[in-house]
């Protein structure tokens, strides 16, 4: 069983106050991602929650058991890192079962338990080779395996694919999620890649400076961010945002082109729109004109970077390949349903 309560979590480093008063509830067999810029306190939570860092305040409980005193080792849980830190002189099979060597479990309850993982993660004709002998997937899947055989009540990711390349990156990320659906254990797995969190995800919890900005599935993070920071960081490619200002029944953007936004409540500052939600369009239809700064073609979609006189560029997603040219003249149009206002401080108003 693997429930995992935070109250009121704070930690300092010396007078840095790192992280501020984070209250989070993890149900048993979820997948939690914690994502966030770098240096927005997402890898010292999950330290804490380890056991590998100490509280500066707050309640840390597994399965209703407070472990907030407790070592890491006392926890049960089981941490892979960024870095495989695999014993080079090791065989694969020497590895996975090393933490049950030292904890004195004997040798065939051992060997069972390396070969059950070994199935999992298709590491059977591995199991003689020594790290030198894989390649990075194959190293993280032992790191992975080394955790499994140790029958935790939950996995802790600290951002495990960082040293993978593009391709191995998209192949362990759905190993891990198939690993997710066969154990049916609790795993929280801290990212700054977003595309991880959408994918991986049960509920992605996103960090700035310390603080929880938002929580929730993947889909309602991008179809209804909170505020202007998860707006921008939720969504690949990020949210268009450009400068508004309040007007009558809507916004004005800062071309002084004017949209009627039903039901705005609030003084808007920020109009949101997704790259996926804009078309490149011709005539009555468009609401904004500009010319081709830049035309991203990435085979299935293209990036038409349209440059607006008077505001920001405005980035345009188009599926497929594009017929536009730098400099060319083009319009673009969107639903005003699909856009997010945000207000000065950056919340989201509400509308409709």
């Amino acid at each position: 069983m693997g429930k995992i309560g935070l109250a009121g979590i704070h930690k300092y480093f010396g007078d840095i106050h790192v992280i501020k008063g984070v209250d989070l509830q993890i149900g048993d067999g979820e997948f939690v991602v914690f994502v966030g810029p770098s240096g927005c306190g997402k890898s010292t939570m999950l330290r804490l929650v380890s056991g590998l860092e100490e509280v500066s305040g707050g309640k840390i409980e597994i399965e209703g058991r407070d472990v907030t005193a407790l070592g890491a080792a006392e926890r049960g849980l089981a941490m892979v890192f960024q870095s495989y830190a695999l014993y080079p002189h090791m065989t694969v099979r020497e590895n996975m079962g090393f933490g049950l060597k030292v904890a004195g479990t004997a040798r065939s309850d051992r060997d069972e338990a390396v070969g059950r993982a070994a199935d999992i993660l298709q590491l059977g004709p591995l199991l003689d080779r020594r790290p030198k002998e894989l390649s990075g997937g194959q190293r993280q899947r032992v790191a992975i395996g080394r955790a499994i055989v140790r029958e935790p009540a939950a996995f802790l990711f600290d951002e495990p694919l960082s040293n993978l390349d593009a391709a191995l990156r998209v192949q362990m990320r759905i190993e891990i999620a198939r690993l997710h659906r066969r154990l049916g254990k609790t795993m929280i797995y801290v990212t700054h890649d977003q595309v991880e969190a959408m994918t991986l995800a049960d509920r992605i919890v996103v960090f700035n400076a310390g603080v929880i900005q938002q929580q929730g599935s993947p889909m309602e993070l991008y179809g209804n961010p909170s505020n202007l920071f998860v707006a921008g960081f939720i969504g690949s490619p990020k949210m268009n945002i450009l400068q508004c200002e309040p007007a009558d029944n809507g916004v004005r953007l800062s071309n002084g082109v004017v949209l009627t936004v039903p039901g705005l409540r609030g003084s808007p500052r920020y109009f949101g729109i997704r790259p996926e939600h804009i078309g490149l369009v011709s005539g009555d239809e468009a609401i904004l004109s500009g010319t081709v700064g830049v035309a991203e073609h990435l085979g299935s979609d293209s990036f038409i970077h349209v440059d607006v006189s008077g505001m920001s560029s405005v980035n345009v997603r188009v599926a497929g390949g594009a017929s536009v040219s730098e400099d060319e003249k083009v319009g673009v149009g969107f639903d005003i349903s699909d856009a997010h206002i945000f207000g000065e401080t950056g919340d989201r108003l509400a509308t409709g």
